[in-house]
């Protein structure tokens, strides 16, 4: 009697964990309408950032954003969700659904990843993930900044960090330093 006790048992906790694994990620609605109210209720910005497993210069975009040094500016100034895209044949599951049509209705079709965009908490655009020509960034317009490395898209970066929080000038600096780290150079 015991064995077969046992063996049901085991049979119920393999079967929860097989579907427990195999549960599909959050649609790209219903991410961006979570991250919204958040966004509404603690009176911030949004930056949603495109993404996916393989995706090197991804991980070191989010290392640099939840570094010791910038973690608690980005934090105080937005709320930051991940939709994956772009995933490899094996890893489509990860996949979170309308992200790919989001990523290209706002121009991030062959750009890369990642590939940002920040929103106010109503969610109209503010910005992109796009280099854009003004009195600090000349060269490189409409060209994806990426992960933020080489002193061009460091720049691009925080012209748009300012020009879509309260960050001061002493904290955009604190980020440019940081990000200057993942100069490849």
């Amino acid at each position: 009697m015991n064995l077969k006790i046992i063996f049901t048992l085991a049979l119920t906790i393999i079967i929860f964990n097989f579907s427990s694994a195999q549960e599909k990620p959050k649609s790209a609605d219903e991410i961006l309408k979570t991250t919204f109210e958040q966004a509404k209720l603690e009176n911030k910005n949004v930056i949603i950032m495109f993404h996916a497993s393989w995706c090197g210069w991804c991980k070191k975009m989010d290392a640099s954003m939840n570094d010791a040094s910038t973690k608690e500016l980005f934090n105080k100034n937005y709320v930051i969700s991940h939709l994956v895209v772009l995933e490899s044949a094996k890893n489509k599951q990860l996949e979170n659904d309308g992200a790919e049509a989001l990523l290209n209705k706002y121009g991030g079709e062959k750009q890369g990843i990642p590939y940002f965009l920040i929103f106010d908490g109503d969610g109209n655009l503010l910005a992109d993930s796009k280099m854009v020509e003004n009195e600090l960034v000349l060269k490189e317009q409409g060209n994806n900044i990426g992960c933020p490395g080489t002193t061009e898209e460091v720049v691009a970066f925080n012209f748009k960090l300012k020009e879509t929080s309260n960050l001061n000038e002493e904290e955009l600096a604190i980020i440019s330093e940081r990000f200057k780290l993942n100069n490849p150079n």
